[in-house]
């Protein structure tokens, strides 16, 4: 039972990975036609009314109510289906292909991006283990973003701000994904569906108001139509399934050994592209090997800290009485 629960738990997170590294080659491809804040809203504003069938049909309607916690769930859902997708597929547009690269390597990141986040905001410095993964994790970053031309930083004023505008949005979804513990009562689909509901409503004000300063065109039906295929997958996959297969995974997995399988995210993309006829440099290969190895290292350390724990805590329950009390004296 508990072989076939590992083998499911790993073919959820695989799917999910793997969904999310196919995610941005195919958002390259939309985005030749459409810009990338009607590309965000349309995706999820499809995904919002799919997870709102399915939690009323689960759920109920009384689970639409915020109960007191909607601007909670309006500031998470924001950061998640506004600033996430708004600001990396820009990022990933105005980059060109390199963007596609880059744009699934900060996705990686994003568990590194979450040790620091909780640094600043606990104020409690992470270990050595996690210091030295985050600085690997970086480097091998730089070397899929400047390909090895390190100059970049001196003549970076083509780059910089697509770059500020991926890692803005990464920064969303790490808020967003640490804005759950704050609803442990809810249902994973609850959540998801009301705050993609309301992040939705925002990126609908946004491009509404675009448009009618004339700052954004409105996609034609012809134009809508083009992409018909790369939106279906968009919304689908990355969007609804590999929320859905992610979050099951991770409850059979546990987060520690679930997380592994972000690391797909980048060997997809490179795939992908590899197919779509972009050659991956030798810079960018080593730079992600670079970031896997991070990742896995410092999930293997976290996991023998666990197992340490956990023996420590056995022990502590299974000691002779005599020393027990011994100990209390």
């Amino acid at each position: 039972m508990l072989k076939k629960q590992i083998v499911i738990g790993s073919l959820l997170c695989l799917i999910a990975s793997m969904s999310w590294g196919a995610m941005f080659p195919v958002a390259h491809l939309a985005m030749q036609q459409i810009d990338p804040f009607y590309f965000s809203f349309i995706r999820y504003f499809a995904v919002s009314i799919i997870l709102s069938a399915l939690l009323l049909w689960k759920e109920g309607i009384a689970s639409f109510r915020l109960e007191g916690r909607g601007k909670a769930l309006l500031f998470f859902g924001t950061m998640a289906f506004t600033v996430y997708n708004m600001c990396v597929f820009l990022g990933q547009q105005l980059m060109g292909e390199p963007g596609t690269v880059a744009a699934s390597i900060m996705e990686v990141l994003m568990p590194m991006i979450s040790i620091i986040v909780l640094w600043i905001t606990t104020k409690k410095a992470p270990n050595k283990n996690t210091i030295a993964s985050v600085a690997i994790a970086l480097i091998g970053a730089l070397f899929v973003i400047t390909k090895g031309n390190f100059s970049f930083f001196i003549m970076a004023g083509q780059q910089l701000v697509p770059l500020m505008f991926i890692f803005a949005g990464v920064m969303g979804w790490v808020i967003y994904s640490m804005g759950g513990s704050r609803f442990k009562d809810w249902s994973i689909l609850r959540y998801s569906t009301l705050t993609c509901l309301l992040g939705s409503a925002v990126s609908f004000v946004i491009v509404a108001l675009a448009s009618a300063f004339q700052l954004l065109p409105v996609p034609s039906w012809e134009t809508i139509l083009s992409i018909k295929y790369e939106m279906s997958f968009m919304i689908l996959l990355p969007g609804l399934a590999a929320l859905l297969c992610w979050n099951q995974g991770i409850k059979l997995l546990s987060p520690l050994n679930g997380i592994l399988f972000i690391n797909f995210v980048p060997i997809t993309t490179f795939v992908i592209m590899a197919f779509q006829g972009y050659t991956v440099s030798p810079y960018e290969f080593f730079g992600t090997l670079l970031i896997i190895f991070a990742l896995v290292q410092n999930n293997a350390h976290q996991r023998r800290a666990a197992r340490m724990n956990e023996i420590k805590v056995y022990s502590a329950g299974h000691r002779p009485k005599e020393k027990m009390i011994k100990a209390a004296r």
